[in-house]
């Protein structure tokens, strides 16, 4: 059975508190796990949450400040411990290239499974397969920082009335669908398209391009609102998004369930998250994270 949802490991911004850990997101997508910005403690999250690491198919890491990435050592380390059976993929700034070398050789160990980096130098397609396309966006910090976003090919949906109108039943339908025509009967005239989910991972930004870009039309939209709206001069000074900025991006992007994260420890209220997320216009589906959630991605459209 196919499983779509955000597993959260950690949603604090910058230190842990005794509520929330470092960052950390697993998105299980069918049969694969990506795992998003480990910090620190997210091997002990993973357990927590009932993560292992064979769930684990590739590695995706915004930027370089170790909230987001000094996980990666102990991350690294257990997926060649526990001998993960199929390779690995790591998507990271090539700028950072040797942060990525030193935390992957932090320490002696012996690795046992194919380790494929694959740094991010520019906006553009990073994976395709057959069950998604994964795409890179340049986010605005003070260090190279990149979003990521999947996108799950467009489909086809029957339409019962158009088969039983034309004389198509049983077996022929599923030959039409992978034939494409049957007796001078095509796919067109007894379907139509079915949009394929889309997902984006939006980290340490200040408001851009790349932001609004990530977001269009996505079904789920995880978001860092690391300040109130009260507090915006923070974020601009420190290269972050107020809930306000971050919940209008998804708003103007058509996002159907918006997952807030990254939270300063200066607040110690998450509906404040919520509550401003509100007012400045988000009517869809909003989760304000907190560790060790698991969200379910939103059904597909019919």
């Amino acid at each position: 059975m196919s499983v779509r949802e955000l597993v959260v490991l950690g949603t604090a911004s910058q230190v842990p508190t005794r509520h929330r850990n470092h960052n950390g997101y697993l998105l299980r997508w069918d049969g694969e796990g990506i795992l998003f910005d480990p910090g620190e403690g997210t091997q002990r999250q993973m357990l927590r949450a009932g993560v292992a690491a064979h769930d684990i198919h590739r590695i995706c890491v915004t930027h370089f400040h170790g909230d987001h990435s000094l996980g990666l050592a102990g991350v690294i380390q257990r997926i060649n411990l526990d001998r993960v059976p199929h390779p690995v993929a790591a998507h990271y700034p090539a700028s950072g290239q040797h942060y990525f070398e030193r935390l992957r050789y932090a320490t002696a160990y012996r690795e046992t499974v194919l380790l494929d980096e694959v740094p991010v130098a520019a906006d553009g397609v990073l994976a395709a397969t057959p069950a998604y396309t994964l795409e890179a966006r340049r986010l605005s910090h003070p260090v190279e920082s990149f979003g990521y976003r999947l996108t799950e090919p467009d489909g086809r949906r029957m339409l019962p009335e158009r088969l039983a109108a034309l004389g198509v039943r049983g077996p022929d339908v599923g030959r039409l669908q992978r034939e494409g025509v049957l007796d001078g009967v095509t796919l067109e005239q007894v379907s139509e398209v079915r949009t394929g989910q889309r997902f984006a991972f939006v980290m340490d930004t200040r408001l851009c391009e790349g932001v609004h870009a990530l977001a269009e039309g996505c079904d789920m939209l995880v978001i860092e609102s690391t300040f109130l709206d009260e507090d915006g001069q923070l974020a601009v000074d420190h290269g972050h998004l107020t809930v306000g900025q971050a919940a209008r991006a998804a708003r103007d992007a058509g996002v159907r369930h918006l997952v807030l994260t990254h939270f300063s420890q200066r607040y110690s209220d998450p509906d404040l998250f919520e509550r401003q997320a509100r007012v400045a216009g988000f009517e869809g589906e909003l989760t304000v994270a907190r560790d060790l959630l698991r969200v379910p991605l939103p059904k597909r459209h019919q």
